[in-house]
C-alpha cells in the first residue's frame, strides 16, 4: 500500500476548528450585548455581510491546512473581529464600525487582462462557483503582531484556472473597491486608494494562497474584508487586501498601495523574516493578539517555509524579497 504523504502543517480533523466555536461565537456576541441580528448587530460592527451566501457555512475542515505552531490556540472571534486595519475606514484598530457602510451585495466582481476568459460576476455567482473550505492560518502583520484564524473561502489558483491567463501573464493584481461615499477615509484621501496589491502568478497559484469569503464558519464580516480578501500567510498582512473588486492578470509587476505609500519601507514581494527589520522596528517576534500580547518568536516565511521557499530560489538575499 503506497503511504500517505502529509504536509507538516497537517492535522487531524480533530485537533482544528471545533463545531462548537461557531455555537459559542453567538455566545460570544451575546455576551457583548450584540445577541439579536437587528439594530444593535448593525451598530456594534460585527455583523458578518451576509448577502445571499450564508447557506454555505460553514465550510468543510480541510484537514491539511490547520495550525501546527506548538500547539498556539485559535484567536478568539471577538478579537479577530474587533482588532483589524483596513485604512479605508481609518487608521486605528477600531474600524468595525464604519465598515458597517459599505454596501456588499451586489457586489461585481470583474476578471481580465492577459486572460482568455475575462468575466465580470457578482460576488455570489462567483462564490457558488468554487469548492469552499476552511483553512487555519498564521496571520503576521507587519506592525508586529499576530493571530490564528479559521478562514473560509477558496484556493486563488482555481480562480487563475477560471480565468485561463495568457503565456504573457506573469503577475496576478488585485484591486479593492473605491466608494469614497461609503469609506470616509477615502474622500479627499492622500492615500492612493484603491488599495491595490499584486502577486507573482506561481505564488498566486501555490497551494497556500487563498480568497477569503468566511470567518469562524459565517460569512465574512465587513471589518475582515467582506466579501472577498485574500491570505497569502507567508506574508506581511498588508499584503491581504480587503473588499476586491476586480483581478487582473498582467505582465509587468503591479506597483501595490504601500510600494506607492512607502517606498522605502515597503516592497513587493514582503515574505515574512525575522532577520529582516521594517526600517523602524524589529521583526524577530511577534505580540500574539489571541494570547494577551505575549511575545513569540516570528519564523521565516511565517512557519511557511517548506511550502514556499522554492518560489524564491536565488533570490533570497538582503532585502529583496522581505520587505
Amino acid at each position: 500500500m503506497t503511504p500517505i504523504i502529509r504536509p507538516d502543517w497537517w492535522l487531524p480533523e480533530s485537533a482544528a476548528t471545533d463545531q462548537t466555536i461557531y455555537q459559542n461565537r453567538r455566545a460570544i456576541l451575546k455576551g457583548l450585548g450584540l445577541g439579536s441580528l437587528g439594530a444593535g448587530l448593525a451598530l456594534s460592527g460585527a455583523v458578518p455581510a451576509l448577502g445571499d451566501t450564508s447557506d454555505l457555512y460553514p465550510a468543510k475542515t480541510n484537514p491539511n491546512f490547520a495550525t501546527t505552531l506548538n500547539g498556539r490556540p485559535l484567536t478568539d472571534f471577538e478579537t479577530a473581529a474587533s482588532y483589524n486595519n483596513y485604512y479605508e475606514f481609518g487608521t486605528s484598530k477600531k474600524v468595525a464600525r464604519n465598515a458597517q457602510k459599505l454596501t456588499t451585495d451586489p457586489w461585481p466582481v470583474e476578471i481580465g487582462g492577459l486572460v482568455n476568459n475575462p468575466m465580470t460576476l457578482d460576488f455570489e455567482e462567483l462564490v457558488r462557483m468554487m469548492p469552499l473550505e476552511e483553512r487555519v492560518y498564521r496571520h503576521r502583520c507587519v506592525e508586529a503582531w499576530s493571530m490564528v484564524v479559521p478562514w473560509s473561502g477558496f484556493a486563488l489558483k482555481e480562480l487563475v484556472r477560471l480565468a485561463d491567463p495568457t503565456s504573457d501573464a506573469k503577475y496576478v493584481k488585485l484591486t479593492s473597491f473605491l466608494r469614497p461615499d461609503e469609506a470616509r477615509n477615502q474622500y479627499r484621501s492622500r492615500w492612493p486608494f484603491p488599495y491595490v496589491e499584486g502577486l507573482e502568478l506561481k505564488e498566486a497559484t501555490n497551494d497556500l494562497a487563498f480568497m477569503v469569503t468566511g470567518l469562524y464558519g459565517e460569512p465574512l464580516p465587513k471589518q475582515n474584508g467582506a466579501p472577498m480578501r485574500l491570505a497569502v500567510p507567508w506574508k506581511y498582512g498588508f499584503k491581504h487586501n480587503k473588499g476586491i473588486t476586480r483581478i487582473d492578470f498582467v505582465s509587468e509587476m503591479p506597483t501595490s498601495f504601500w510600494m506607492e505609500s512607502g517606498p522605502s519601507e515597503y516592497g513587493f514581494f514582503a515574505n515574512v523574516n525575522p532577520d529582516v527589520a521594517h526600517r523602524r522596528w524589529s521583526q524577530d517576534a511577534e505580540r500574539d493578539i489571541g494570547q494577551d500580547g505575549r511575545r513569540i518568536p516570528t519564523l521565516l516565511y511565517n512557519g511557511y517555509a517548506e511550502q514556499v521557499a522554492s518560489l524564491y530560489a536565488g533570490r533570497d538575499s538582503g532585502r529583496d524579497i522581505f520587505y
